[in-house]
């Protein structure tokens, strides 16, 4: 009786299969799930006076931002777009221990900012957002946010030119106490316009925008 010399085909699918999978499998981006969180705190005038505010932001940051996770805190004064305006930066580590560590170093570097700050004599908003923007592209975290703790009214120095367009793709920018000023009181208007052109910059730009003026909904911030 002559055999069938025909080789059964499942074990060659089997291996095409097995090769496709890995195929796949090894072509498949990771995703980045690291937050970056670059905050402007506003030095401006009798802005100052909210500075308690921020370090209590900053606190919960602090409590809520895990390893491998960056944050930085930069005043906004005159002249916002540099790096010298940092008040405090850190990679956390992926050791706990080693990022608890920091973090305490980072909220000794802001108490000792919040208790000498001078207030600044303008106030350049613009350029504190692109040194954040610079400095989170840098950072490669897979989420992007600036928090602005500020009443957002910006008053530029003599000489400084602002009107560069923001490339915010990726980024979402959240404004966070933003105070009402005394026009505002006197004609709200001032204060929505205000906003709203923050809010025009931020979305022309490819960005998300946001205003969280109660602080007791902190924990909204990254549900964007």
């Amino acid at each position: 009786m002559r055999k069938n010399s025909r080789l059964s085909p499942y074990p060659i699918i089997a291996a095409a299969l097995f090769a496709v999978v890995l195929m796949s499998s090894g072509c498949t981006p990771k995703i980045n799930h690291t937050k970056g969180v670059y905050m402007l705190v506003d030095t401006s005038g009798t802005y100052t006076e909210e500075l308690n505010k921020a370090k209590a932001i900053i606190n919960y940051l602090l409590g809520t931002l895990a390893p491998g996770d960056t944050m930085a805190v930069a005043r906004i004064d005159t002249g916002s777009f540099s790096e010298k305006d940092i008040v405090a930066k850190v990679t956390f580590d992926q050791r706990p221990s080693v990022a608890n560590t920091q973090k305490r170093a980072f909220q000794k570097q802001v108490d000792g900012f919040v208790s000498s700050v001078a207030g600044s004599s303008h106030t350049d908003i613009s350029g504190g957002l692109l040194q954040a923007v610079e400095y989170l592209n840098e950072a490669g975290s897979g989420q992007k946010y600036v928090l602005i703790f500020s009443d957002l009214k910006e008053e530029l120095a003599r000489g400084h030119i602002r009107d560069v367009p923001f490339q915010l793709e990726g980024f979402h920018i959240v404004a966070l106490n933003v105070t009402k000023l005394r026009d505002d009181i006197r004609d709200p208007k001032n204060y929505m316009q205000r906003v709203d052109q923050w809010r025009d910059k931020t979305e022309s730009g490819g960005g998300s925008w946001r205003v969280i003026n109660d602080l007791e909904r902190l924990d909204n911030m990254f549900s964007l």
